[in-house]
């Protein structure tokens, strides 16, 4: 395990250290935690790099299609159970 020594200002700003921020991915913003051994810094993945790991679930149908789809069967469950309703 690499350590290094960073400073931290008054305002409770600490420098990542390029070779750490580059070895593990770290761009803009990164997911602080609270451990018991102290703080934890984990990279957050870029939502472009991301893009497109949900597909092999989905298949080639884009976002709106799947809301799409969604919709009309919650729609169509409704007017189901509506239709129960109105028999009773």
């Amino acid at each position: 395990m690499e350590e290094v020594v960073s400073t931290v200002t008054e305002k409770g700003q600490a420098t990542i250290p390029k070779a750490f921020r580059e070895k593990h991915g770290i761009g803009r913003k990164v997911l602080v935690l609270d451990t018991r051994e102290g703080i934890l810094l984990k990279p957050i993945p870029d939502p472009s790099t991301e893009k497109g790991s949900l597909k092999p679930l989905f298949g080639r149908a884009t976002s709106r299609e799947l809301m799409r789809e969604a919709r009309a069967s919650e729609v169509e469950q409704a007017s189901r159970i509506l239709n129960r309703g109105r028999r009773s």
